[in-house]
């Protein structure tokens, strides 16, 4: 859901950083309405490039270090874009090669899951 908000809010690989705060707002109000601190989380695994060996999220400013992956700034300091990776992962999906479901209020629509060329499991 992070990558997909990343994505409706026009933040590619060039485009500019943008606030973690707005992605996570925007995560929270369209797609997940739970707890704030736990998307954070996850947005900052996806941004440390010690925590996956490729990135989902390019990140700009302190999102922690691999002796302490837990020190990264609050999200109100950090910016964040999406990485390329995650642009190959985003490329296929206006391709019919996702089904999509409701978000929570039935507002919007979301994919069920991302399409992906190789299972990320196996990288």
């Amino acid at each position: 859901r992070i990558v997909y908000a990343m994505s409706e809010l026009g933040l590619n690989a060039s485009a500019k950083f943008k606030k973690s705060a707005r992605t996570v707002g925007d995560v929270l109000g369209k797609y997940h309405p739970h707890g704030d601190i736990a998307c954070y989380e996850a947005m900052v695994l996806m941004a440390q490039p010690f925590s996956y060996r490729y990135p989902l999220v390019d990140g700009q400013g302190n999102w922690g270090a691999p002796d302490d992956p837990k020190s990264f700034a609050a999200m109100r300091y950090t910016e964040s874009r999406l990485s390329k990776y995650s642009e190959l992962l985003l490329s296929e999906l206006g391709q019919g090669t996702a089904d999509w479901v409701p978000n929570f209020d039935g507002t919007l629509q979301e994919p069920k899951m991302l399409p992906a060329r190789l299972p990320n499991i196996l990288l």
